[in-house]
Parts: C-alpha cells; sequence; structure tokens
C-alpha cells in the first residue's frame, strides 16, 4: 500500500500495526529517537503516518539534533511543518536518528546510536537525514518522512536507501523550529517511498510563513498532480562524469538512467560547469556552512537549555562554558566550529569566507546560464553506493567532505532537487539527481514521475 491508494483510494491502514511495525524496524536498524504513539485527527492525509528529523522540533517531545548537549530538550511548540502535516490529518509518530546537528555524510556522527540501512545491516544509512530516510526503506506501509538538507542531506540518505527525496527550492518550506546547521543553506524536505508521496508531503508543508521571513510568498501549486514530461531537454554536467571516486556501478546505472530518458523521446547533452568540480563547490560550501555553523551553536552553553553542570564548581562562566561544550558536543561538532570560527576571524574572514561566497553567486550564475537551455541537470545522486559502517569510521574528514560533491552544488545555489531509485550496484541501491530552476518543484517531480513510470 502506497500514500496514493491511501489518500486517492481511500484505502486505510491501521494504526497499532504501523505502530507495531515500527517499533519493531527501530529495534533492528537503530532508526528514531523516540517513537510516539500517532493521534488520530481528520483532514486530507488522515491515518497517513509521519516522522520527522531529530532537529525539527515537536512540542513535549525529545529534539536533540543527534547530540548529546541537547539530549533532555523537549520543545514547547512544534515547527510550522509539523504543525501542518498535523492540520492535514497526518499522524506523527516519533523522531528519526541523524548526525549531531547534521555534520555528516553517514550518520555515524551521532550522540546516541549509530542506524543500520535496511538493504545491509552491514553498511550505513546515509546522512544527515540517515533515520528519515532508512525508515521509509524499511516500513513496508505508507509513510510521509521529513528530512532537512544542508549540503545533501536528503538526496544522500534517499540513495543509499533506495527511496525518493525531494530539496526544495531555498525559502519554498518554512524553517521555523528547526535547530539551524547554516541559516542560508537549510531547507527541509520529504522522503517516501514513491514520487506521489514525496509529492504530497512537500505540497503540505510548503507555503509562506509569517514565523520565517526568507519563505516565499508564491502560491504552492499541486505538486501530487503528477504529469508525464516529454520532448525534455536535459543537461549532465560533464565535471560530475569525470568525478574522482565515481564506482563503475553507479556510473552504468546512470548511463542506462539516461538511455532510458532518450527512449522518451527526452535530448540529453553534456554540460561543461566548472565550478561543480570538487575543487571549487566542496571547499566553497564547507566554508560557508562551517562560518555559520559555528555562529549558530554559540548558544549551545548549558544556560538556556540542554546539557547543563553546577556553575559553582567552576571559577567563572568561560570555564563553564568550556565544559560543558568539551563534555556536549561530539569530534565532528568541535571540528566544525574550530574551522568556522577561523574562517571568520578578523585577517582570515577574506581569505576564507568572503573568497567563498564570491565562488557561491558564480556558482548560482553558472546554473541560471544552464536553465536557459536547459529543462533539467542530472546526475548520479551519490558516487558510491552506501559503505559499511567500518568503512566509513575509518574514513578522513577530507574523504568524507568529497562525497558531497554531488550534492554541494545546488545546496549552495538554493536550487530544487529530487533524488529516485535507479537500479542497484553490489545489491545496494543507487539514485538518480534531478536539479531544476529555483521553484521549479513541479517540474523535477514530474520529470522523476516520468523517468520512474
Amino acid at each position: 500500500m502506497t500514500v496514493e491508494e491511501v489518500v486517492e483510494k481511500d484505502e486505510k491502514i491501521d494504526s497499532k500495526e504501523f505502530l507495531e511495525e515500527l517499533k519493531q524496524v527501530d529495534e533492528k536498524y537503530n532508526l528514531m529517537r523516540e517513537i510516539k504513539n500517532g493521534e488520530k485527527s481528520h483532514g486530507e492525509l488522515e491515518k497517513i503516518p509521519f516522522v520527522v528529523k531529530d532537529a525539527i522540533a515537536t512540542e513535549g517531545v525529545t529534539t536533540s539534533a543527534g547530540s548529546k548537549i541537547l539530549e533532555d530538550y523537549r520543545p514547547v511548540f512544534d515547527a510550522t511543518v509539523v504543525k501542518r502535516l498535523k492540520k492535514s490529518g497526518a499522524q506523527f509518530f516519533g523522531k528519526t536518528e541523524q548526525d549531531e546537528f547534521g555534520f555528516g555524510t553517514f550518520s555515524t556522527n551521532n550522540a546516541f546510536t549509530t542506524p543500520k540501512n535496511p538493504h545491509d545491516e552491514e553498511r550505513v544509512v546515509g546522512g544527515s537525514s540517515g533515520g528519515a530516510g532508512a525508515v521509509v526503506a524499511a516500513m513496508d506501509k505508507p509513510l510521509i518522512s521529513i528530512g532537512e538538507s544542508t549540503g545533501g542531506s536528503i538526496t544522500n540518505p534517499a540513495a543509499y536507501n533506495g527511496v525518493v527525496g525531494i530539496t526544495p527550492t531555498y525559502g519554498r518550506v518554512s524553517r521555523y523550529g528547526l535547530v539551524d546547521y547554516a541559516n542560508s543553506l537549510d531547507k527541509i524536505g520529504v522522503l517516501a517511498e514513491n514520487v506521489y508521496g514525496a509529492a504530497k508531503g512537500l505540497e503540505v508543508i510548503a507555503g509562506h510563513d509569517e514565523n520565517d521571513q526568507t519563505t516565499a510568498e508564491k502560491k504552492v501549486p499541486e505538486y501530487s498532480d503528477l504529469e508525464k514530461k516529454q520532448d525534455l531537454k536535459v543537461g549532465v554536467p560533464k565535471q560530475y562524469l569525470e568525478l574522482e571516486g565515481l564506482e563503475e556501478g553507479v556510473k552504468e546505472n546512470f548511463e542506462e538512467s539516461l538511455e532510458k530518458l532518450e527512449e522518451t523521446g527526452a535530448e540529453v547533452e553534456k554540460v561543461d560547469m566548472p565550478l561543480l568540480s570538487a575543487d571549487y563547490a566542496v571547499p566553497s560550501y564547507y566554508v560557508l556552512a562551517m562560518a555559520e555553523a559555528s555562529t549558530n551553536l554559540a548558544k549551545m552553553s548549558g544556560i538556556r537549555y540542554g546539557l547543563e553542570m553546577d556553575p559553582e564548581n567552576f571559577e567563572d562562566f568561560n570555564e563553564y562554558f568550556s565544559e560543558v561544550r568539551s563534555e556536549g558536543f561530539g569530534e565532528e561538532a568541535k571540528r566544525r566550529i574550530l574551522l568556522g570560527t577561523y574562517t571568520r576571524m578578523a585577517g582570515y574572514r577574506d581569505q576564507y569566507y568572503i573568497k567563498a561566497a564570491e565562488v557561491r553567486q558564480k556558482i548560482i550564475n553558472q546554473y541560471k546560464e544552464a536553465f536557459e537551455e536547459f529543462d533539467v541537470l542530472l546526475s548520479p545522486s551519490m558516487p558510491n553506493i552506501a559503505p559499511k559502517i567500518e568503512e566509513a569510521e575509518s574514513m578522513d574528514p577530507a574523504e568524507i567532505y568529497a562525497m558531497d560533491t554531488l550534492t554541494v552544488g545546488p545546496n549552495l545555489a538554493g536550487l530544487p532537487m529530487i533524488s529516485v531509485p535507479n537500479g542497484k550496484s553490489e545489491g545496494m541501491p543507487t539514485g538518480l539527481h534531478i536539479v531544476g530552476d529555483h521553484f521549479e518543484e513541479k517540474k523535477i517531480l514530474d520529470v522523476a514521475y516520468s523517468y520512474r513510470r
């Protein structure tokens, strides 16, 4: 049964059965931070279950963002996306595991547990919305899963788990209630088993929000009214095909995907986009993201919420803050705080942060030029299949950061993108990545729907 069958054909699912299966799945794969018994409500998505990434506020339910420093934080309000889903009749069943504050590619940078891939328990689920993607793959029931992406954190787990994941245009969905990673990059999106489920979820959560001044006032299209696209002109950035580390099985599945689109009448052409190479996009992204992250995490000091200690045991507040943050943050969070602070310091800001911002603008301009000629841009979603957990934990940070090459470009530009399954390699899923121009979510959903059909 799918989300479409429940919504369009009025099929029914049993909430108690769903809850029991979710508990069994969590026990086996460690995908949930906290499980709740979905409350019944009325609306268009009545009876549809939904789960939410641990970085998104849920009233009275743990919102720790995968970090020990927020281990016991229970917000007194719902994020806008959660409110909208509940208002639509969808039933909330809990929070999913993630990398700490979104800092990671595999969901192994987690203070509480390491989620396991439902296709192979020895492999990672991807990150940082790893739990949100894997729970869709693991459940044999319709489900809308809410994730968040800063540099590819919806596309990545969608590809590794063989599900659909849509990341909208920056400003299309409210970030109110999100524990920020990088304010100018963060985007809340949807993971689901098929294109319709992702489209329907986005349709509900998208739109202007007076609590988030970065949200656009554009009307939300009926994303779920999916149409087959024909006579497409498709661009393939050649830098992505030349990427070091692109696995042969992933490349073969991508080439087969292009052939299938050509059979439907699409015109496929390579396009030169030099700024999307690992030499430019990845350094630009990480300088900007870490700078913003270090600023956002300054408030995690053991005063207002989260991890606390007895101030009487310290000589001054500087010592207190240092101890709280040393105890509460994981190694990757500390690394990004230090690097982000460094790039913002006087004397280094012009050398790193300002240059990265200039590269970002050039990347945006390069995309705009490409979309004057092409309807969409395509690439593999990730350069590899999900690695084994022990392999991921042994990689150095530079290796891990380089794996984001296929996703950081569109994230820097604030573009919408969707990952759809396009086959398997060595028994593990791979993904096709479809990127569109700003606010063209409907187009990329239609292209994804046409491809999957």
